[in-house]
């Protein structure tokens, strides 16, 4: 009975331990991208607080408002001009519990001076009155007016963020009017609507963060690479993050698309850039058309867009190598 006994454990200690290394090799390969410390709250650095939902009505897409969030730093001064980042679909990156959480990443990188004092905006596509708002329960270009501001290759976007949005934010806030203190960022379509807002307004945005971006034939996005390659380089820097198992072109009748290949365009577009001589970073990892791996590298793309902002560096003070504290009134 012993024997009996040993054998039937061992073989159910086998038979847990199979069941566990298949789970484990049959789980999706987004899982293994995971958030690290500096997306995460930590003892001791100074929150910031975010405003919102805010509503912004726009006269460039008529009959549309949309929800916006303003996240403000804790060392925010307003006597000292800040830095600015819009996240487009702001309710996916201004969540705490989501993939992205951006007031937890700025809170950390502010305080170590990894990036500068910057506040960040979240803004959500435009609905019409019998429309929804997008939500982290409920959005994609079905519900809104996503698919016409963040698709189209136009100036239509970037006229709504420059001549509407940032007006609205300077009545509130000190901002920094250099183009080189003013990044912008997005997921999927998000992200090409970001890369197109910097491109018609480089005098405005000159830093990009794109994860997953859709430079796909939505709306002629897959022009972007030949139209990098044909045009005059734009004083633009941008960090790419793609997987190669994000939508690979695959039609529903089976045949290939290349313009709907989502990785193929993300590589057409790293070598468009390079050509030219963009200040362009990026990073393929095994990935699909999900937010997991760019959540979780956001603090190091973020490190990389603000590498050189401005600081004084004088060996004799030590003032500016120092953790940085909220402001005291």
């Amino acid at each position: 009975m012993k024997t009996s006994s040993l054998r039937t454990g061992f073989g159910r200690l086998l038979f847990l331990a199979l069941l566990l290394a298949v789970r484990v090799s049959a789980a999706p390969t987004d899982d293994v991208y995971r958030l690290g410390p500096d997306s995460l709250p930590q003892p001791g650095v100074p929150q910031g607080k975010v405003i919102g939902p805010l509503t912004l009505p726009s006269n460039v897409f008529t009959n549309t408002t949309r929800n916006y969030w303003v996240y403000v730093p804790a060392q925010y001064d307003p006597k000292t001009p800040a830095a600015l980042m819009i996240f487009q679909d702001g309710h996916a990156f201004v969540s705490t519990n989501g993939d992205y959480r951006i007031p937890h990443v700025f809170d950390n990188l502010i305080y170590r001076r990894e990036m500068p004092v910057t506040l960040g905006v979240f803004i959500n596509p435009g609905r019409t009155p019998e429309q929804k708002e997008s939500s982290s329960a409920d959005w994609g270009d079905r519900i809104n007016n996503r698919p016409t501001e963040y698709n189209a290759l136009n100036n239509h976007y970037a006229r709504m963020i420059v001549e509407e949005l940032l007006p609205t934010l300077k009545r509130d806030y000190n901002l920094s009017d250099r183009p080189e203190d003013r990044a912008i960022a997005g997921a999927s379509s998000g992200a090409i609507c970001a890369w197109t807002v910097a491109w018609h307004r480089p005098d405005q945005f000159r830093k990009v963060i794109s994860t997953i971006g859709s430079f796909t034939n939505i709306r002629g996005g897959h022009a972007y690479p030949e139209l990098v390659r044909t045009t005059d380089r734009k004083p633009i820097r941008i960090f790419l993050q793609d997987g190669l198992n994000d939508n690979r072109g695959r039609r529903r009748d089976g045949s290939y698309d290349p313009k709907w290949d989502w990785h193929a365009q993300n590589r057409l577009m790293v070598e468009a850039l390079t050509v030219k001589g963009y200040d362009v970073n990026y990073c393929w990892g095994i990935g699909t058309h999900s937010n997991r791996q760019g959540g979780a590298m956001m603090p190091e793309m973020l490190r990389w867009l603000w590498r050189d902002y401005p600081r004084p560096d004088d060996p004799k003070d030590d003032s500016n190598r120092k953790l940085l504290g909220p402001v005291t009134p």
